[in-house]
């Protein structure tokens, strides 16, 4: 005998049954409860065993639970039980070598004071330490604070140009750099402090010529960066 059709409850023949939320159906009535639209096995959505489209799929909603008496009583009783249960294993755990301690509004005060404390102290130490790595090693702080200041090149006439340092006769004087020096031009000698200066004579106020006895380079040197010896 042929089941019934879940739609229309007229015999359902085996060439167009589809077996589906426990009921049998002709093709044709296979379809959503609202619109009507044909449906398949992969298109339904099914709700209390009747087909559905995705559109007119039925929206669940959760179930608003009044405050009766009788669910202020098991409220009241969760609530004393899961004391009971923190009592319990508050014994259980005293005396193995921590205490419990209650997140109370006082603690979470304290707790956020002494962040506030930490972070304050990481921000100075770092400050600290940013500055401590900025600054020049001792010594060279040391070297440029002694170190005057390059004299200033010969002064001449605009539109001449400044002739080049000639080397005087020999038998100058002899003279010691007290402090390191770069040559910023091709007539000039570099120094490094010690170096021992031979034939050393007065250019101007600011310059001598003399030769570097350690490089043997001869030129221009600064006056107040050697001294005589």
């Amino acid at each position: 005998m042929n089941p019934p059709c879940g739609r229309c409850n007229k015999p359902v023949y085996p060439t167009e049954k589809i077996n589906c939320l426990d009921k049998y159906w002709h093709k044709g009535c296979f379809s959503c409860e609202v619109c009507k639209m044909a449906l398949s096995m992969t298109t339904y959505k099914g709700f209390e065993k009747k087909p559905y489209c995705s559109m007119h799929y039925p929206k669940t909603s959760f179930t608003i639970v009044t405050d009766t008496p009788e669910n202020l009583r098991l409220k009241q009783q969760s609530m004393l039980n899961s004391q009971a249960l923190y009592k319990e294993d508050f014994e259980k755990n005293k005396g193995k070598g921590f205490s419990v301690v209650v997140d109370t509004p006082e603690m979470q005060r304290v707790k956020k004071t002494q962040d506030q404390i930490s972070n304050i102290k990481y921000h100075e130490e770092f400050e600290k330490s940013r500055i401590r790595s900025d600054a020049p090693p001792p010594e060279n702080r040391q070297e440029d604070e002694m170190q005057p200041p390059n004299p200033p090149r010969f002064s001449q006439p605009v539109g001449q140009m400044r002739p080049a340092a000639v080397a005087p006769s020999g038998g100058g004087k002899r003279y010691q750099a007290m402090y390191s020096y770069a040559a910023a031009e091709a007539d000039e000698v570099s120094l490094q402090e010690g170096d021992l200066i031979l034939d050393v004579e007065q250019i101007d106020d600011g310059w001598v010529f003399g030769c570097n006895q350690r490089t043997g380079q001869r030129g221009l040197l600064p006056a107040n960066y050697v001294r005589p010896v």
